[in-house]
């Protein structure tokens, strides 16, 4: 595409511009940026521009970028491997491990359909859909793994609403537009919902990562599900509205709608109806005691790391967990973990080079941004964009956290608070299909007609400044009151 060409072109333009001027500047007096950090700034440059504009894995750019650091003198090599060996590498890792198991013992099948078939009502069955995405924040580690979850759950149910005997004209072709707002629902709250726990993304990981690397306190299972849980439901029932205004009418909405239990059964590969079975069970009291003990961290000094550790042998404990070890390993995403340690080295070279310090100065001093309000604005606005030009949500943290870390003081803002909002903010990324990899795994379903990147556009219009001011407004008024002041 032309428009890629001409974006592309900018971009190593500025790239030879950015080592021209680190070069001029690295034997400069105070302020300047050394040469370390100017090959740091450099490669960083060349990832983002290979990340946005070449269709080579994100996981390969990232890995090849952290190599670079090392060979520059960035990084060191223990450094490098250190961050492979990280806690909330091995946290993630369990976490999958958990995940897999719950998903194999049939109970996020089972609530799903609990919640589904609950109502008659359009709006209620989209708000209680909405509040199962919600709570599988809980269930499942990053988006990707939550969309491979939830995708069967969305066509048992698009399924069943677009069956119905002595269906007329009208009555079809409003279960069909109810049917199109629901491939929307399901990744936009997804997406939205994932600032609600800590495990919801690995951004969330890398931001606790590089705010401690920088000094400041590394969240907390705990706080973090206290301060994003309320964003997480609020961004999402009011997504779901936004989607039902768009793309259904004011009759669809009035019309009964009932979902048979039974279709639902027939799609499913567990059961969704009678009593609990055993290892249903057993999943529901491991999910609630690992939770439970993550947030009560402060109380028995336990890390979430080793919590998660101790679940993972209880889901694969022969003769009562509800999977095998070996085959939940199988099933980790390796090249998403791999990924993110790199993105972590990444990150801590950026802030101990001192090039994330001189960027954020730079930039801001050209800006002439010297106050909290116009300061988070920026950063919120820009997060909520930057999905556009980079499409993981842990590379986007990787790039800006550093920079946001490294200049909130000079404006008078705690960093935590500000990386924490740029974290939130960066949660929307519905512009495109390639964007987030539950819009495109909802985008694109075998046999289903779905929703079309004029949708999402449709969508973003509206979504990308109302998260903007949800985002904003947390920040500067509920977060304040939960413990996290700018």
């Amino acid at each position: 595409m032309p428009w890629r060409r001409i974006v592309s072109a900018v971009l190593a333009a500025s790239l030879c511009a950015a080592v021209g001027v680190a070069a001029w500047r690295a034997s400069g007096g105070e302020g300047s940026l050394s040469v370390t950090g100017a090959l740091t700034l450099i490669i960083f440059i060349a990832s983002v521009w290979a990340w946005a504009f070449t269709s080579v894995d994100d996981t390969y750019i990232s890995l090849g970028a952290a190599t670079a650091l090392v060979l520059t003198g960035a990084l060191s090599p223990d450094e490098m491997f250190a961050s492979l060996g990280d806690d909330t590498i091995w946290l993630l890792v369990a976490a999958f491990v958990i995940a897999v198991g719950v998903s194999a013992s049939g109970l996020t099948g089972r609530l799903a359909a609990w919640l589904v078939t609950g109502t008659d009502h359009p709006r209620v069955l989209v708000h209680l859909v909405t509040a199962a995405i919600v709570a599988t924040v809980f269930a499942a580690p990053s988006t990707s793994g939550r969309a491979a979850l939830l995708l069967p759950v969305y066509t048992a149910l698009a399924g069943a609403l677009r069956t119905g005997s002595g269906d007329n004209d009208a009555l079809a072709a409003s279960r069909k537009r109810l049917v199109h707002a629901l491939s929307l629902i399901f990744p936009t709250v997804i997406l939205l919902s994932a600032v609600g726990s800590f495990l919801g993304a690995g951004a969330h990981l890398v931001t606790s990562h590089i705010v401690a690397s920088a000094g400041g306190q590394e969240f907390s299972f705990a706080g973090w599900l206290l301060l994003g849980l309320p964003l997480a439901a609020l961004s999402s029932h009011l997504s779901t509205e936004l989607i039902v205004w768009l793309f259904t009418r004011k009759e669809d909405m009035r019309r009964r709608v009932r979902v048979d239990i039974a279709d639902l059964a027939e799609a499913s590969p567990t059961p969704v109806t009678g009593p609990l079975t055993q290892a249903e069970n057993r999943a529901a009291l491991l999910v609630g005691t690992v939770v439970v003990l993550w947030c009560t961290e402060a109380l028995h000094g336990v890390d979430p790391a080793i919590v998660a550790l101790l679940g993972v042998l209880v889901t694969s404990l022969p003769g009562y967990g509800s999977v095998a070890l070996r085959k939940a390993l199988a099933k980790a995403p390796w090249s998403l973990l791999v990924f993110m340690a790199a993105t972590l080295a990444m990150g801590d070279a950026l802030v101990s080079t001192g090039a994330a310090k001189w960027v954020a100065t730079s930039a801001f001093n050209a800006l002439r941004i010297d106050s909290p309000w116009p300061f988070m604005l920026v950063v919120v606005a820009l997060s909520t964009a930057s999905h556009l030009v980079i499409q993981s949500r842990s590379a986007r943290s990787a790039v800006l956290i550093p920079i946001v870390v490294a200049l909130a003081p000079a404006v008078g803002v705690n960093p935590a608070a500000a990386a924490f909002a740029s974290t939130a903010a960066a949660g929307f990324c519905h512009t495109l299909p390639s964007s987030a990899k539950p819009v495109a795994m909802f985008s694109d379903i075998e046999g289903m007609e779905t929703f079309s990147p004029d949708d999402l556009r449709r969508l973003s219009l509206l979504l990308g400044p109302l998260m903007v001011v949800l985002v904003m407004a947390c920040s500067a008024w509920l977060w304040p009151l939960l413990g996290l002041s700018w």
